[in-house]
């Protein structure tokens, strides 16, 4: 088997060497997404990244591919079926948006617990006033659906500021930060608790629309929904609706059920409504804490054949 390397995204010189270094007898390449070098990637044993148009080389009978490391958490668009009627390993990288993606949930919070949203409209329109509605966070209920990486961090934060803090999640284990943990069967009667809802799950067959009609239902009025997971996991229409009908008092969206979100959707006209391109995850140490993952995984993959950080499993889609 030859024992090469391809990483599709790219990397400074500093991060390359701390890859090298990390697989000694390996050797390294750094590709191109855009334009994929297939004859390389036909031998390559373990690639960091996924391309349009690379899947019939590296998906074939014969591959020398064993194991992919995933450039984003979210695995969905990856040809999952074949990776695991293959028996590839894959690996994603949960973990790296956990600080960013914190930051905008908590800024969403925090415009609209002090009102900063519809201060900043006002300054463009150079309006001095305020409707006397501004709150604090201080014995609030933060509900997070979601108790991974992003969830955790989330939940740590709002500790700091005297929250209380409800998570939901497959399991219904405990998990540091959490005042109390639901299992998902139980989302209604979480979310009837909150003041803030924060949707970090994954897209899967059991997360899809699972913020609908029903659950937006079961919000306590006057309550306000981010969503920093996946569009799908949220019925649109459900949620405009439980806008309109002042069940929700707002919602803080990075993620839409089609991106990007159209121009004459209703929600880009909604004040209560706080919109961001998919950008919560994006930062400037994004490749850094990749290459932590994956120089960790290789540790383990080269002593035992198994990553030990993220490994997907096929069956949960996560």
């Amino acid at each position: 088997m030859t024992k090469s390397i391809v990483c599709l995204q790219p990397l400074t010189s500093q991060q390359q060497e701390r890859i090298k270094a990390a697989a000694p007898g390996y050797t390294f390449t750094q590709g191109d997404a855009k334009n994929p070098d297939l004859q390389l990637l036909a031998e390559a044993e373990i690639v960091i990244g996924w391309a349009k148009g690379i899947s019939d080389t590296l998906l074939r009978h014969e591959s020398s591919l064993r194991w992919v490391q995933s450039w984003s958490a979210g695995i969905e668009k990856l040809p999952l079926d074949r990776l695991k009627q293959q028996g590839i390993l894959l690996t994603s990288g949960s973990g790296v948006h956990a600080e960013p993606i914190s930051a905008v949930i908590f800024g969403f919070i925090l415009l609209f617990t002090r009102n900063l949203h519809t201060a900043v409209r006002n300054q463009q329109n150079r309006i001095w006033k305020s409707d006397g509605s501004e709150s604090e966070l201080f014995g609030k209920t933060a509900v997070i659906a979601g108790t991974g990486a992003i969830g955790s961090e989330t939940a740590r934060i709002a500790k700091a500021f005297r929250m209380k803090t409800i998570g939901v999640s497959r399991s219904g284990k405990p998990v540091a930060d959490f005042d109390q943990i639901y299992t998902t069967d139980r989302l209604s009667e979480a979310v009837s608790q909150g003041d803030f809802i924060i949707n970090t799950l994954p897209i899967t067959d059991e997360t899809k629309h699972l913020f609908n009609a029903t659950s937006f239902s079961a919000f306590k009025e006057g309550s306000y929904y981010i969503n920093i997971g996946r569009g799908a996991t949220t019925d649109t229409e459900a949620l405009i609706d439980a806008l309109n009908r002042g069940q929700l008092r707002g919602a803080g969206l990075d993620v839409f059920e089609t991106e990007p979100l159209p121009q004459d959707h209703p929600l880009w006209s909604m004040e209560q409504v706080i919109i961001t391109p998919h950008s919560a995850g994006i930062t400037d140490q994004y490749a850094d804490r990749i290459v932590n993952i994956f120089t960790e995984n290789v540790k383990s993959y080269l002593s035992s054949g198994t990553p030990s950080l993220n490994l997907v499993d096929y069956d949960r889609q996560y």
